[in-house]
Parts: C-alpha cells; structure tokens; sequence
C-alpha cells in the first residue's frame, strides 16, 4: 500500500506529518493549548467557587439555593471535562493547574454578587481567547462558541438575580428568605 504525500492543508493550528510511512496525527499549537489549559483552571475555579457556595447555602438552611449552587458545581466540571476531551482528541495532554479551593461568605446577596462577577470574568476571558485563536486556529474558535454562549447565560441569570435583590432589603432576614425561595 502507497502513502500519498500531501502538503498540510490550512486548518490553522492543527497539522498531520508523515513520518516514515505513518502519517503523525494532529496536534493543537502551543498557544490554543496554553489558552485551553488557562480555561480548564478557570472552570475549576469556578468548580470550588460553586461547591462552597452549596455547603454553606446548606449551613444557612437554604435548600433551595443549596440545590442550585449544586447544579453550577456540576456544571462547571462538565465544562472542564469538555475543555479536556477536546485537547485529547487533538493528541494533547491537558494540564490541571492547582486552583483556589477555598471560598468564604457572609451573606446569600454575598454569593451571589460573587457569583455574577466570575462569570462575567470568565464570559469575557472566552471572548479574549476565541478573539486571540480567530486566526490561527479556526476549529478551536468554533468549538468555544458554546462555552461563550454558556457563559452569556450565566451572566444574564445572575443579572436577573442582581435585579431581584435590589428590590429587596438586604437586612430584612425574611425579605432574603423569601428571595430565596422565589428566585431558586
């Protein structure tokens, strides 16, 4: 069987080569790999961020948001696991960098201020990556639009969240309770 050789096609950052009669599968450029790596650390973050936020709902006795900071920490490790399998798929090995685990509250309006300000920094730390990996690396570019479009979300939920607060007094104990159990 004859090996054909081909000149690379302009994918971008993803190139094959032919060594001896194998051809070298793809692998992602030094700068997606970098950027992807920084978005999995984010994601991370993000992770603890949320699985803190739950335990201390749950201390406080909100159940409801409690469940919901849950279901972000979940999310936020799909994501992550997301970032991954697309490093792996191009042959890379991703690389986890330690992360802050430990985040502290003090009130419900604390959390989720917190909360609307990462995901803002993250909406636009995927805006920064996709904008710098544009022109090199086309695939990676698309495949992040879910996450941009992911993290839009995120901020307009936590917006509405921030709109709700502010018709409420942040002192009133039943005010934030009922807040709570109407918002989550």
């Amino acid at each position: 069987m004859e090996i054909r050789k081909f000149k690379p096609n302009q994918m971008g950052s993803v190139r094959s080569q032919i060594s001896g009669n194998v051809v070298t599968p793809s692998k992602l450029n030094e700068e997606t790999i970098s950027i992807l790596n920084e978005r999995i650390k984010d994601e991370y973050t993000a992770h603890y961020f949320y699985r803190n936020a739950a335990n201390w709902c749950k201390n406080m006795n909100y159940k409801k948001a409690t469940q919901f900071f849950e279901g972000e920490s979940n999310s936020e490790l799909q994501h992550a696991e997301g970032l991954q399998n697309y490093m792996v798929d191009f042959n890379v090995q991703p690389t986890i960098e330690k992360t802050e685990t430990k985040h502290e509250f003090g009130s419900l309006v604390e959390v989720i201020n917190q909360s609307y300000l990462m995901e803002e920094d993250l909406l636009k730390k995927y805006n920064q990556s996709s904008s710098e990996i544009f022109t090199s690396d086309l695939t990676t570019f698309d495949f992040l639009q879910e996450y941009r479009e992911i993290q839009k979300q995120a901020v307009v939920e936590y917006s509405d969240l921030l709109n709700a607060l502010m018709l409420i007094d942040h002192n009133d104990k039943f005010q934030i309770l009922y807040f709570e159990q109407t918002y989550f």
